[in-house]
């Protein structure tokens, strides 16, 4: 198996950006304050709402927009249980996570009159980037997209009069409100980017990598872009690499699949990475806990 040949490499970056997309919105949140673990539960919203819109209008930009928008307004709930309220984030987070599950299997059955999956040939599938007259082939737009809105975060929370503000948001609150700053706009608006960002995950996940949907297809991604917002240090610098560490064992686990590996073993194979990783990162951050405070 050649690691370096080009399909595999755009396996790997096509696995990826609906992760990373989805991580980028819970990095965001934890930046501002605000524990945010439904990425699961808005991705799959995304994913659905993008392939609804996408059969209806006969347009995959159509379904991007339409997987956008609707995320934002499914993430309101988040923003005004977890901010407004100042409910338990966890039991918030599961609780929309599992609204997406049903909302989405009980919406499935009334739109397309069946459940499992759903594919069509007027589902409009999103362009590779050749297809827009670029020579990448296979490729999809939201894949650079993914890696372009990383760098852009990074350089608007480090950089910018906003970006510090929301960082003093969720460092320290009190301060910032003394500061005159109004926390509380600060977080709803970065949950409800965050749903922006779960949109356009579930939008590559279900018109990028394939084109239909099926239900519990964000499988557990949403989790694993939780992972790596942990991984990562809530750094945006360090995302890209925690995320691609999934997008390598996904591509990885479907050449094994070829090869005759059973199917469960490599469904299972990122999963397994991904916590193999999480657990050797608290590992090293124990050990690094001594060293400081020897020092």
């Amino acid at each position: 198996m050649n690691l370096l040949e080009f399909s595999f490499l755009s396996g790997v970056l096509t696995a990826t950006a609906p992760v990373l997309l989805a991580a980028l919105g819970g990095l965001i949140c934890q930046v501002a304050g605000v524990f945010n673990i439904a990425l699961e539960g808005q991705l799959l919203w995304g994913a659905f709402t993008a392939v609804v819109v996408s059969d209806l209008t006969g347009s995959a930009w159509a379904g991007v927009l339409g997987a956008v928008a609707a995320t934002v307004l499914f993430s309101g709930l988040l923003s005004a249980a977890s901010v407004a309220w100042r409910a338990d984030p966890i039991v918030v987070a599961v609780g929309v996570t599992l609204l997406a599950l049903g909302l989405t299997a009980f919406l499935m059955r009334q739109i397309f009159g069946s459940g499992g999956t759903y594919t069509s040939p007027d589902l409009a599938g999103l362009p590779t980037l050749a297809e827009l007259g670029l020579d990448v082939p296979v490729l999809g737009p939201l894949v650079p997209l993914a890696a372009v809105l990383v760098a852009a975060t990074a350089w608007r929370l480090g950089r910018t009069r906003s970006g510090l503000r929301v960082r003093g948001v969720g460092q320290h609150r009190e301060a910032a409100e003394a500061a005159g700053l109004r926390a509380g706009a600060y977080r709803h608006g970065v949950v409800l980017v965050a749903g922006a960002l779960c949109g356009l995950a579930g939008a590559q996940l279900a018109l990028g990598n394939v084109t239909l949907f099926s239900e519990c297809m964000s499988a557990g991604r949403g989790w694993i872009a939780v992972v790596a917002v942990m991984l990562s240090g809530v750094l945006p610098g360090r995302l890209l690499p925690a995320c691609l560490l999934f997008g390598v064992a996904e591509a990885v686990g479907f050449r094994l699949q070829g090869a005759g590996l059973p199917q469960q073993a490599a469904d299972a194979a990122p999963y397994v990475i991904t916590l193999v990783a999480l657990v050797l990162a608290a590992v090293a951050a124990r050990r690094r806990a001594p060293e400081k405070g020897s020092t």
